[in-house]
């Protein structure tokens, strides 16, 4: 039976496998991270985070007891107090299939305060992969990253944590694993289709191919072509939005444009953002938040389901099992 700590390294390990800037570049991180901690004054070793030796996505945790035997897992987007009150409940009223983790995709805890920030060094390499060079890749990525740093330092990111502490729930969040997941899934996927990605108008007809997103746009909010048109040439196509923490830097569009890249793949994006890639006359089209996140946290819950958990989905989150056979639970079934 998997315990809480074998379910967060093997998020970590799927990470790492799915990893679209591949092994070489996570290896780096990690040894840079190493060499740091080696190099500390004993007296600031003791403050070290010591999952930084191991774990490249540190937005990516668990909270409470490592060795809770883990066979039900409630699943969320987003899991608040709310939802430790639901895990609760739901326990008491089926007392023979307890829920013995609370896990969210989004961020919590130190894995938004410190992680999120951290894991947004791998939009460098990313914008890299697509033709930017890594000097001007990191200069973009760096105004961001202070930015995104500075605004998760004011708000109570441990209500959560705190409130299943009380109740004695472990909590856990996969975020950029299931991220790369999702990045993996649909970079291999545009691959497959070749040169059949004509128009962005392919793009969509790709993507409503995928449940996810079938039932994204069942529920009113599917995949759609934010800027373009469906009879555009796509051009080179760039999956840069859907993996790296968070939104990139409004400067990189006009980059992109110039390295060549027609289309960029996202999940969401600001205004200033659209505003920049209509300037420079790039084609976006959005997937869709709820439902990318819902891919990726599938594909690793699918890993999961193979070693014997139970999932319980809620909180925006739709299941859907590549693992047996297909099938779809909406976050109304609640046990």
């Amino acid at each position: 039976m998997m315990t809480v700590e074998h379910i967060y390294k093997l998020a970590i390990k799927l990470g790492v496998q799915n990893d679209i800037r591949g092994r070489a570049a996570v290896e780096r991180t990690l040894a840079k991270a190493r060499k740091h901690h080696e190099e500390l004054p004993a007296k600031k070793k003791k403050h070290f985070d010591a999952d930084r030796l191991f774990n490249p996505y540190m937005d990516t945790r668990f909270f409470g007891d490592r060795n809770k035997r883990v066979r039900r897992v409630i699943v969320g987007i987003d899991m608040d107090s709310s939802e430790v009150m639901l895990t609760h409940e739901l326990n008491r009223m089926f007392p023979k299939k307890p829920i013995d983790l609370i896990m969210s995709h989004h961020p919590l805890g130190k894995a938004l305060t410190q992680g999120l920030s951290d894991v947004m060094r791998l939009q460098v390499e990313l914008l890299h992969l697509f033709g930017i060079p890594l000097n001007i890749a990191e200069s973009l990525t760096k105004k961001r990253l202070d930015e995104v740093s500075k605004n998760t330092q004011a708000g109570n990111y441990f209500g959560t944590i705190d409130a299943a502490a009380l109740l004695g729930y472990p909590v856990m969040c996969v975020h950029t694993p299931a991220d790369n997941m999702v990045a993996r899934f649909i970079f291999d996927l545009i691959k497959k289709k070749g040169k059949r990605l004509t128009t962005v108008g392919d793009i969509m007809d790709m993507f409503m191919e995928i449940p996810e997103y079938q039932i994204a746009m069942e529920r009113g909010n599917g995949p759609y072509i934010l800027i373009g048109d469906p009879e555009n040439y796509t051009g080179k196509i760039a999956v840069t939005e859907i993996t790296g923490g968070t939104e990139g830097s409004k400067d990189m569009y006009e980059k992109l444009a110039h390295f060549g890249i027609g289309t960029v793949i996202g999940m969401h994006l600001s205004p200033k953002n659209e505003e920049e890639a209509r300037k420079h006359h790039i084609n976006v089209f959005i997937a869709g938040h709820m439902s990318s996140d819902s891919l990726g946290m599938n594909l690793f819950l699918d890993e999961l389901e193979k070693r014997g958990i139970d999932i319980v989905p809620t909180s925006g989150f739709t299941r859907v099992s590549r693992f047996r056979k297909p099938k779809t639970k909406s976050s109304k079934r609640r046990s």
